[in-house]
Formats: structure tokens, C-alpha cells, sequence
């Protein structure tokens, strides 16, 4: 599957950058918080007659940070509001993973116009900002901010919090310690803790009132994506399909095919009620 690279620069002059591979049916599919376009590839159904869009958000993968006083859910969707409207022929699917999710159901809410389906992936929010799933990640921004990036690590590990997501959650405690050597170390600070402390800025009747093939992915043995997040969604967007995959703690190749095989027929479905 040939592959894309190329700047898109945003209504502020911040230079992001954009993945497209594939041809065929147009998803935008986006990454989560401190990910970038190498996790929604990983994800991405493999078969021929689609093509996958993310945009890598501000502070994330190859794209500038911007101001970071402007780092949150709402600015993230509206970069790829204006890339679609830019440079894509509306209505496309839109979906993410974790912070992706957010994004694309705020998207999905805010501007229906633009998409014709909806795929939610392991959600750390359903609707309130600052979950308690996510203080996780805010305890890293706190300490990065506080104290120089080994002894945060240190002092992570050796807390709580730490001690607590290595017996139930092994898998979101490496991912959480890589964000101890993430450069620049006070862009990874400041973006940690904006984002942990927002939210999509979406209210239930919204969400209840969408109008849009809807996929909800989740999973159990994760504590910063919780199953039940998944399954609340499911249960307030109306009509939506919940699929629950392999923990990717348990199994990870099993983990990316169910999470391709879900995915791949929802699309799929979605080619053959808009054909």
C-alpha cells in the first residue's frame, strides 16, 4: 500500500503532518494522546479500496507543537475540520483511537455535515472532561513539570499510581513510562496536562440526537481506556454497533486483527448502505 507524506498548515500557520495511504473509501482515522500516525496504521484494516487519512496533531509525531496554550481536544478537531473542508470531498468517515475517539465524536457532533461514519476506538472519555481514567496521565505532566525526567520516572513508578497500574494495567504503564524520555520533554509536560484535563465538549442529548453509522471499539484489562466507556457510548449513540476485541495486554497480535476484522466490516457496511 503506497504511502503519503505532506504539510498541511492550519488556520494559525502550525504545520502539521499528514499520512494518507490506500485508495478507495476515505476514512480520516486518528491517533491518541501522545501517539501519532504509526498507531492508527498498526490498526488500520489492510484490505484494498480504502484509503486512511491522520493527521498527526499539534505536538504529536512530525507536526509542529503550535502555541500550547492551545493544546486541547476542541483545537485538535478543528484542524481536521479544516483539512477535510480543504482537502477532501465531504462526507468521509471520521474515527481515532483514545484521544482520536474524542476527536472524532466531537467532530461527529459539531459539524454532521462532514462525516458519513463514525468509528469510536478504546474511548477515554465518554462526555465529562478530566475522567478519573485519565489521571494516569496528568500525574506524568505534573511530575515532568516538577522535577527533571528521570526522577519523574522514579517518582511514577515508585507511586500509586504506578504501583497500581502494574498489577492491573501492565500495558498503559509502558506506554505512560515512554513519556518520561518523549523531546521535547516540556511540550510532552504541557500537552499531558491539558489534554488530561479536558474533554470532548460534547453533551449526552448531542451525542444521543447523532445521526450516523456509529462503530464503538473496546476492550477489558485497561484501566485509561475502561470498557465501560466503550459501552456507555455504545449505549447513547443511537444505533451503534459494539464490538469488543482482545485486550492488547493479553495478545497483541490478536489485539490488531480483531481490531482490523471490526473495523474492515464496519466499513464495509458502510460501502454497501451508501451504495
Amino acid at each position: 500500500m503506497s504511502t503519503a507524506i505532506s504539510p498541511f498548515e492550519t488556520s494559525d500557520g502550525t504545520l502539521l503532518n499528514v499520512e494518507a495511504a490506500g485508495e478507495g473509501q476515505t476514512v480520516v482515522f486518528q491517533h491518541g494522546l501522545c501517539g501519532d500516525a504509526g498507531q492508527t496504521r498498526e490498526a488500520f484494516p489492510t484490505e484494498p479500496g480504502l484509503r486512511r487519512i491522520t493527521v498527526e496533531a499539534r505536538c504529536h509525531g512530525r507536526s509542529q507543537p503550535g502555541r500550547l496554550d492551545k493544546l486541547s481536544i476542541a483545537t485538535f478537531a478543528e484542524d481536521i475540520e479544516l483539512y477535510i473542508e480543504r482537502n477532501l470531498q465531504a462526507p468521509v468517515v471520521i474515527g481515532g483511537i483514545s484521544m482520536g475517539a474524542a476527536i472524532a465524536l466531537r467532530l461527529a457532533v459539531k459539524r454532521p455535515d462532514l462525516v458519513n461514519g463514525l468509528v469510536v476506538a478504546r474511548p477515554a472519555w465518554v462526555i465529562e472532561a478530566g475522567p478519573e481514567n485519565m489521571a494516569p496521565n496528568a500525574e506524568v505532566g505534573r511530575l515532568l513539570k516538577a522535577m527533571p525526567p528521570e526522577e519523574a520516572k522514579v517518582a511514577f513508578l515508585d507511586g500509586s499510581i504506578g504501583r497500581r497500574l502494574a498489577t492491573g494495567a501492565p500495558d498503559n504503564l509502558l506506554s505512560l513510562a515512554g513519556f518520561f524520555s518523549r523531546d521535547p520533554i516540556e511540550v510532552t509536560a504541557a500537552l499531558l496536562s491539558a489534554i488530561s484535563s479536558d474533554g470532548p465538549g460534547v453533551t449526552k442529548a448531542e451525542v444521543r440526537n447523532l445521526d450516523v453509522p456509529t462503530l464503538v471499539i473496546g476492550h477489558e484489562k485497561d484501566l485509561i481506556h475502561p470498557l465501560t466507556h466503550a459501552q456507555t457510548l455504545a449505549r447513547i449513540i443511537p444505533g451503534a454497533r459494539l464490538v469488543q476485541i482482545t485486550p492488547k495486554v493479553e495478545h497483541r497480535e490478536k489485539y490488531v486483527a480483531d481490531f482490523r476484522l471490526a473495523m474492515g466490516n464496519f466499513l464495509k457496511s458502510l460501502r454497501h448502505e451508501q451504495a
